[in-house]
């Protein structure tokens, strides 16, 4: 078994190769330049790499570049094992990054968030004080209430 320093030289490597492959060396429309590599994990023994990617466009687009991806991952292989020069090549698996959309997600729930506090600011802005000011009571006048009943 590898070391993890030795899984995440290979991991850097492998994305850089795969992105500068993809960018440069693959002729296929499908895997334009709206395709992004963002992180890549290597199993511990080396034998098997998860390549992550996001796909700037449309969900017909992520699809194209799924199957673009899948039908390039022999030539991506090569380069990877031409490129790290060790004994078994890592197999590549091709994850699509949920990463954007979770990001638009949470985006969602601030501005909701936002516009919600806005509300409540607007509504307190002309309210008044149910009671008093100050609804607490003080000590000296605890005492005046009491002998004034007292003495009824």
């Amino acid at each position: 078994m590898a070391d993890n320093a030795r899984a995440k030289k290979l991991a850097d490597l492998i994305r850089e190769v795969v992105a500068e492959k993809l960018q440069r060396g693959i002729k296929d429309p499908r895997l334009g330049s709206h395709v992004t590599i963002t992180d890549t994990r290597v199993t511990g023994d080396l034998r098997e790499a998860t390549v992550f990617y996001t796909v700037y466009g449309d969900d017909e687009e992520r699809e194209n570049a799924a199957r673009g991806l899948d039908s390039a991952k022999g030539v991506l292989r090569s380069a990877v094992g031409a490129a790290a020069g060790v004994k078994f090549t890592p197999t590549l698996t091709f994850v699509a990054d949920a990463l954007p959309e979770n990001a638009k997600t949470i985006e969602d729930l601030l501005d909701k968030a936002r516009a919600s506090d806005q509300a409540v600011r607007d509504a307190s802005s002309g309210a008044a004080y149910a009671g008093e000011a100050d609804p607490y009571r003080k000590p000296g006048e605890d005492d005046e209430d009491e002998a004034g009943d007292a003495s009824a």
